[in-house]
């Protein structure tokens, strides 16, 4: 036996390979809504919402740019769950770093997300009512987001711990 295959870490669960891919999941319905506003539909707002939100000219560019870039955060967490881990430049990163980067991500996502899950008891004058409901409902799947982080988290600092 070789000293890589000696210390290959046990393959992830197959909980934490559905709480990554749910991860990816989460993130996408807010992010086809954030492309509907690029695309310049309304999406939920009044008229004069959607212009002072900024969208038409370069915010349309900020939305659509939002939306790849946390799809693409949301992917990293499948990184987790391969069987060599993550690697930078070919070689393997740091257990401790993975899992500490990792961990403060899952803590900034609880602080962000979190409130959403109350989003429709909020005002929001700029949009309509239904549209207020029906955007609270599509970023209502964001708040899984740090506790299914957590729990791959968790799995991965299991498995590749010295």
């Amino acid at each position: 036996m070789t000293q890589s295959q000696e210390s290959r870490p046990a393959p992830a669960p197959r909980w934490a390979v559905w709480a990554a891919h749910a991860v990816a999941l989460v993130t996408l319905p807010s992010g086809i809504w954030r492309l509907l506003l690029a695309a310049g539909f309304l999406a939920g707002y009044t008229e004069a919402g959607y212009a002072a939100a900024g969208i038409p000219g370069w915010g349309r560019l900020y939305v659509a740019c939002l939306s790849i870039g946390t799809e693409l955060l949301a992917l990293l967490t499948l990184v987790l769950v391969r069987p060599r881990g993550p690697r930078w430049r070919g070689r393997p990163v740091s257990p401790r770093a993975v899992t500490a980067l990792a961990g403060a991500a899952a803590a900034a996502l609880a602080v962000a997300w979190t409130p959403f899950a109350l989003y429709w008891t909020l005002p929001h004058p700029d949009m309509t009512p239904l549209g207020a409901t029906v955007i609270g409902f599509l970023y209502l799947p964001l708040v899984a987001w740090a506790p299914l982080l957590a729990a791959v988290t968790v799995s991965y600092h299991r498995r590749h711990r010295a």
